[in-house]
């Protein structure tokens, strides 16, 4: 695996890296780490009291266009570092305190990434994506990623399309998620801890409840209560340049009924506030 040809996320650009050429992503062959941070708004089973230590890379494989972190995933942009820097990375916000390794929209530096994960870390690893991955991709993760933290963003492709340019995320999603329980299995907590296993997120979206109904049924006919985790969010803040109904948040009926359907499924997990919808639980970039 390397950034030749590169084929690390679903849309397969082919480009060369090493040679200046740029697909999707935008990354070039060095990756970018635009934050390094003790993440406190984690899922509290991952957060715990000393928080995730959160590594953000720069750029991202969908582009969503209500993407709260735009200032560093709409364009590749951070400090340049190699494998040795970046494990120096972990390590250090280890000795902070941090609960668990959290890389935050990894896959397409994962050639920079995999050499840092060889030496097993003391806590565990989270990989925190899109949902939108590769199979193949994630086969390279085995044994070194502890904790799954994906999206299930759409079961709706039109929806998909138009917000994150990929018809394809749902049967590419829930593949992807299926290989992660495959890896990891069930969930397995320490106390009021998730030390492996799989946390789906899914973000409600205004004047989309139909789509999420959908996301949680999937869940639901493919998974025992328990085997995973669902984080229901309700996060959505309107950053501007959308139409209706993407210019508002999410409703208290909206998520009400989301939240009803995931307890009818039997779903287990993490759900939020109606004041979680603001920007200032944005990290600075």
């Amino acid at each position: 695996m390397d950034y030749t040809s590169c084929s690390l996320c679903p849309r397969q650009c082919g480009v060369d890296r090493t040679k200046g050429e740029a697909g999707f992503c935008g990354g070039s062959d060095t990756a970018l780490v635009a934050k390094v941070m003790l993440h406190k708004w984690e899922e509290p089973a991952l957060a715990g009291d000393g928080g995730s230590g959160a590594i953000f890379f720069g750029g991202c494989t969908l582009g969503c266009k209500y993407c709260q972190n735009r200032a560093i995933s709409g364009k590749p942009v951070g400090a340049p570092v190699d494998s040795a820097r970046l494990r120096a990375m972990m390590e250090e916000l280890i000795a902070q305190g941090a609960e668990n390794i959290d890389l935050v929209t990894p896959t397409h530096y994962l050639p920079t990434i995999l050499p840092a994960l060889e030496e097993k870390l003391p806590v565990p690893v989270v990989y925190n994506c899109g949902g939108y991955e590769r199979v193949e991709t994630l086969r390279r993760l085995a044994e070194k990623v502890d904790i799954y933290l994906p999206d299930l963003k759409y079961a709706d492709g039109a929806l998909a399309a138009r917000l994150s340019g990929a018809k394809d995320y749902f049967p590419v999603a829930t593949a992807a998620i299926l290989e992660m329980v495959r890896q990891v299995g069930a969930v397995r907590w320490q106390g009021d801890k998730v030390k492996r296993g799989v946390i789906i997120r899914h973000l409600i979206l205004p004047g989309c409840v139909d789509n999420s109904l959908k996301v949680l049924d999937w869940i639901g006919e493919n998974f025992a209560p328990g085997e995973v985790l669902v984080s229901l969010m309700r996060q959505y803040t309107p950053m501007g340049g959308l139409d209706a109904p993407f210019d508002r948040r999410v409703s208290d009926e909206e998520y009400d009924a989301v939240l009803s359907w995931m307890y009818l499924n039997g779903l287990e997990g993490f759900t939020q506030e109606a004041d979680s919808a603001t920007q200032s639980f944005v990290p600075d970039f």
